[in-house]
């Protein structure tokens, strides 16, 4: 992974995929210069996720972007890492596939498919992958990292094992410091970490709650949830207030950069943060502005 340069931290965001494509591209090159190493982008229901990554690569000149994730479901293994190289062909060091096998309620109720054991389902999918013949000219040496998005010990080992890492996805730093335990110091490892800039309690727990109480019905997040110390009652109305405080920082700039802080110092190499406001439809300029300079903070 030396050759991709993340950074220490990278927005993570849906939002772009709600703004007309000229306005997503200009937003792209706002957040380049803004400092932020990456850029994270989801595989929903909006724009195609290679397009849209390709689209805001052309955009930009430095900035990486990363899938969080794409769905194993909604490629076959030869278009995925077809698609992959002709990424890393085209823009050298600045693409990062992270995979992930979704949700059952998405992956059947979604798009029709049938969804499988995930640990063995992923590793028969990058096995496949590993052996697709590419017959375009290849990509920079090294230049085609993969990571899962992984919560799981086993898909953590597999990430291990198989990838250059793992891109975690609601979690907390506690969960952070377990899976550095199962990677191991080589591997990559860049958690995904939700903020809101207010410093209101009882107004930033409503804002968290409304977007938590959406996560907690994919049973992985909840089981991720029980594994790390929380319980059944923890996920009552929204979430306890001690849940929600775990899993979005909210408060000032410097609340939020002891937050990246404590994913660092438990072996986070990037955190991927997500802001949370009030509309998504509204690019969170003022959010994103207090985020880079809580940046700032966290390298003081």
């Amino acid at each position: 992974m030396t050759h991709l340069r993340l950074g220490e931290v990278g927005v993570w965001t849906y939002q772009l995929d709600l703004q007309p494509a000229d306005r997503a591209r200009a937003a792209a090159a706002e957040l380049e210069s803004l400092g932020f190493g990456a850029l994270w982008i989801s595989d929903a229901r909006r724009r195609e996720i290679f397009t849209n990554a390709s689209l805001l690569l052309e955009a930009t000149s430095r900035l990486v972007v990363a899938t969080g994730i794409a769905s194993i479901y909604g490629r076959d293994p030869t278009t995925m890492a077809c698609a992959q190289k002709t990424l890393a062909e085209a823009f050298p060091g600045r693409f990062l596939l992270g995979l992930g096998v979704s949700h059952k309620s998405i992956v059947e109720g979604q798009r029709g498919h049938v969804y499988g054991p995930p640990a063995e389902t992923m590793r028969a999918y990058l096995l496949a992958m590993s052996g697709v013949e590419y017959q375009s000219p290849e990509p920079p040496a090294g230049g085609c990292p993969t990571i899962l998005g992984a919560m799981g010990p086993r898909m953590l080992e597999l990430a291990r094992d198989l990838t250059a890492g793992a891109h975690p996805y609601h979690t907390t730093p506690e969960h952070t410091h377990r899976a550095r335990e199962i990677l191991g110091p080589a591997a990559f490892l860049a958690p995904e970490q939700s903020v809101i800039f207010d410093e209101d309690p009882a107004r930033a727990r409503a804002t968290a709650r409304s977007r938590v109480s959406k996560t907690l019905r994919h049973p992985a997040y909840a089981r991720n949830l029980l594994r790390l110390g929380f319980s059944e009652a923890d996920f009552a109305a929204g979430g306890s207030d001690r849940l929600i405080d775990s899993l979005v920082a909210w408060g000032d700039q410097a609340a939020v950069a002891k937050r990246l802080r404590a994913h660092i110092e438990a072996g986070a190499d990037h955190v991927a943060v997500q802001v949370i406001a009030a509309d998504d439809r509204i690019l969170p300029w003022q959010e994103w502005r207090l985020l880079a300079g809580a940046v700032s903070m966290v390298r003081n």
